[in-house]
């Protein structure tokens, strides 16, 4: 509790301390789902800092959410108001650095600056050291007077030295570091819990570069607060971890929106080589007089042009890949598939077949040695201040992407594909190779197993065994705790619609019952809504359908009509525009409903507290696009996790369905639940939440079964849903909203 800010936790709240205290304290992992107000940060963050404090270890908090992290620096300084912590807050150098240069350049010029620095330094002891000579030798000490000549040889050579080494480039900023006193800085940055951009601003200020001061003090702190970059990238994480002076086994790790890790490792993992990487590589070779420049050559031409013709070989008719005309190739990256069910995938063999020489093996190792010769020279230049910038090595890049891709292409797990896009500003096509990670324990069982134990925490993290199994976890501790929130100030309604199959979104019953059930949520909702789409095109539909007239029959009869414009504004989230500032808008509004995709950025991560929404419906079962590259997640899944399945189901569920359930509808769920937790976020909060589809049903258990996602939802929340017919659903708003005095005025009449 030394750790705990408030007054009191909840009583879920004591019980998940107690019970991740007892993991941390056998070195176990722990799944941790809580609800929106379950107080997940103070929970994982109070035992984890009192463990550490004991065991002399350091808790590293990560997330890839923005508005998480701002949320973990508010609890971190109410923990140090509290109990006084060492804290920082680590960004990557590029939204530190003052003057904008990558992470190569930065490492040659600290080099640089350390060698000057070391040498001003040792030229002053030298001339303190010649001037005591002086003196002794001016009294009559003979052999003073010999000492002091080599002295002044050694001190001669050294400003030789230095005048070469200022010559070369280095950072005026770090300068100040090494030269300076930073006393001030330290005294600073503990007194409380500093933002980067805190940081940045005091080394803007003070001349001296912030990030590399930041990185020479933490060591030994008690909380570090990073994003998810710092540790599922292997080599960063090594960095980082020296940087904190410890080992992977004296770090407690906590993951917040950890339903994310997946797809954060497997970006991590995934490896790409560009076309115009593959060209610079050429062009590179041409100034090159080596022996191994031959065998380069033909490596990085052949596998350029393999790339090239197997991305032409998509287009025009008959083509395999999704730009079938090349004319409309556009400038956001479009797979053209590759892989094979019987043999390797095209482009490797396309690129056995373009290439000539000895053996391929052989010419790669000789590429990779002149890459990495090529590298130290370009280094040496810029370290000598020959070159004004960090020369990139392209045959380096080249021929190490050759090899992985070669080598590792056909193994299980590790999908080949290609792509083509078009330059805007050149408008040429060009492609790229991809060696994309299907399975992320890959990556994230070496850092679970590495550290003295994990603190996994989200909303949604339920199946835990699937959790376990995706990110390699070995018998975790687990626990989950529902909403805290009072039961009766919401309500949680599966909508009984024809299902939204991609085969009746265009019947235009379909259309008309879905939309009655969204104009209904809408007219008996006092204030904003919130609707998720499977897609942007959907919420379009959606939105044009709501913003039509009434229709003249209906609207004469005096019944209120179920297929004309609502009496509300509406806000479309498209592709391209600002989320945030659309957001703003909305919310703003008090009387808007807002349509936007459940694979946007505004299904999770951002709050619609209070009045900022009511009532949220997520309409349809919204499965990502399932393109190659998800049937190879779902592939490799079942081939990796089938036995288990059907271990887990007594043999009900095949490996194929092992790989839909992990791959498709596991995180489908999972990104649904997320959605309709954007209301009801504080004790306060009222709302209705809506699953507008049949297969949210209960009946649909039974009607539809394996087309059915509602066993997928965790127990607590299929108790909350209530099936409900459309026609009935305003009824029922109605009602709830009325009973909690909710309409400004008269309520509207059904």
């Amino acid at each position: 509790m030394e750790y705990f800010p408030k007054p009191s936790p909840y009583d879920n709240q004591r019980e998940a301390m107690d019970i991740i205290r007892g993991a941390l304290d056998t070195g176990r992992d722990v799944l941790f789902e809580g609800a929106c107000g379950t107080g997940k940060t103070l929970a994982a963050l109070a035992p984890a800092l009192a463990h550490a404090r004991e065991a002399n270890k350091t808790v590293v908090i990560t997330t890839n959410v923005h508005q998480q992290m701002r949320q973990f620096v508010r609890e971190a300084r109410e923990i140090h108001d509290a109990a006084p912590i060492r804290a920082v807050v680590f960004k990557g150098k590029g939204s530190m650095c003052h003057i904008d240069v990558d992470y190569e350049e930065c490492q040659v010029l600290r080099d640089n600056t350390h060698e000057v620095v070391d040498a001003e330094r040792d030229k002053r002891e030298l001339e303190q050291r010649q001037q005591a000579l002086l003196e002794e030798s001016q009294a009559g000490d003979a052999e003073a007077a010999e000492a002091r000549e080599a002295v002044l040889e050694e001190l001669a050579s050294v400003d030789a030295d230095l005048e070469d080494l200022r010559e070369g480039n280095i950072c005026e900023r770090y300068y100040e570091n090494l030269a300076g006193d930073n006393d001030d800085f330290y005294q600073w940055l503990y007194d409380g819990v500093r933002t980067p951009e805190d940081i940045y601003q005091y080394a803007e200020d003070a001349g001296v570069c912030g990030y590399e001061l930041l990185k020479d003090g933490i060591e030994g702190v008690d909380l570090a607060v990073c994003n998810y970059h710092h540790l599922l990238d292997p080599g960063i994480r090594a960095q980082f971890f020296r940087w904190l002076g410890r080992d992977p086994e004296d770090v407690v790790v906590v993951f917040d929106e950890a339903h994310n890790i997946e797809d954060a490792a497997r970006e991590h993992a995934t490896e790409t080589l560009t076309e115009n990487t593959l060209e610079n590589a050429l062009s590179e070779l041409e100034e090159v007089d080596d022996a191994r420049g031959a065998a380069a050559e033909r490596v990085v031409a052949a596998f350029r042009d393999a790339l090239e013709a197997t991305y032409e070989s998509s287009f025009g008719p008959g083509g395999d890949g999704p730009a079938r005309v090349k004319a409309e190739v556009g400038a956001n990256w479009e797979d053209v598939p590759v892989a094979n069910d019987d043999r390797r995938d095209d482009l490797t063999l396309a690129f056995l077949q373009q290439y000539t020489g000895p053996g391929i093996k052989e010419d790669v190792d000789e590429a990779l040695a002149l890459g990495e010769s090529l590298d130290e020279e370009y280094d040496e230049a810029y370290r000598n201040g020959e070159t004004t910038t960090r020369r990139e090595c392209f045959v380096l890049q080249a021929a190490e992407f050759v090899e992985t891709y070669v080598e590792d292409g056909d193994e299980l797990g590790q999908y080949p594909t290609a792509a083509v896009r078009r330059d805007e500003g050149t408008d040429e096509v060009y492609g790229r190779a991809e060696l994309y990670t299907c399975i992320p324990r890959d990556v994230t069982t070496d850092l679970f197993d590495a550290v003295h134990a994990s603190v996994l925490m989200s909303a949604t993290l339920r199946p835990f065994d699937v959790t376990a199994d995706v990110l390699g976890l070995d018998d975790p501790e687990t626990m989950a705790f529902g909403l805290q929130f009072p039961e009766q100030r919401r309500r949680t309604f599966a909508v009984d619609t024809e299902p939204l199959f991609s085969s009746n979104r265009e019947d235009p019953a379909t259309q008309q019952e879905v939309s009655g059930a969204l104009r209904d949520a809408v007219e008996f909702t006092p204030g904003n809504c919130l609707f998720f789409f499977p897609s942007y095109a959907e919420a379009k539909r959606y939105h044009d359908l709501l913003g039509e007239a009434p229709r003249a029959s209906e609207s004469s009869s005096g019944r209120r009509p179920r297929d004309g414009g609502v009496d509300a504004a509406r806000y479309l989230d498209e592709p391209g525009t600002s989320a945030e500032e659309l957001r703003q808008s909305f919310v703003a509004d008090r009387n808007g409903v807002l349509f936007t995709s459940l694979w946007g950025t505004l299904a999770e991560g951002v709050s619609f507290d209070g009045d900022d929404a009511r009532t949220v419906a997520v309409v349809g079962v919204p499965y990502p696009h399932l393109d190659e590259r998800a049937e190879a997640v779902q592939n490799a899944y079942g081939r990796t996790f089938g036995d288990r399945e059907e271990t887990r189901s007594g043999g009900r569920h095949s490996s194929e369905d092992a790989g839909w359930r992990y791959a498709v509808e596991i995180p489908t769920v999972r990104k649904t639940r997320q959605a309709i937790g954007r209301v009801i976020r504080s004790p306060e909060d009222f709302g209705v939440r809506m699953l507008v589809d049949r297969r949210y049903t209960r009946a649909s258990r039974t009607e539809m079964r394996k087309y059915s996602v509602n066993p997928t939802f965790p127990p607590e929340d299929r108790r909350e849903l209530v099936d409900i017919d459309p026609e009935k659903l305003r009824f029922s708003m109605l009602n709830f909203y009325t009973d909690l005095d909710a309409y400004d005025g008269d309520p509207p009449s059904p």
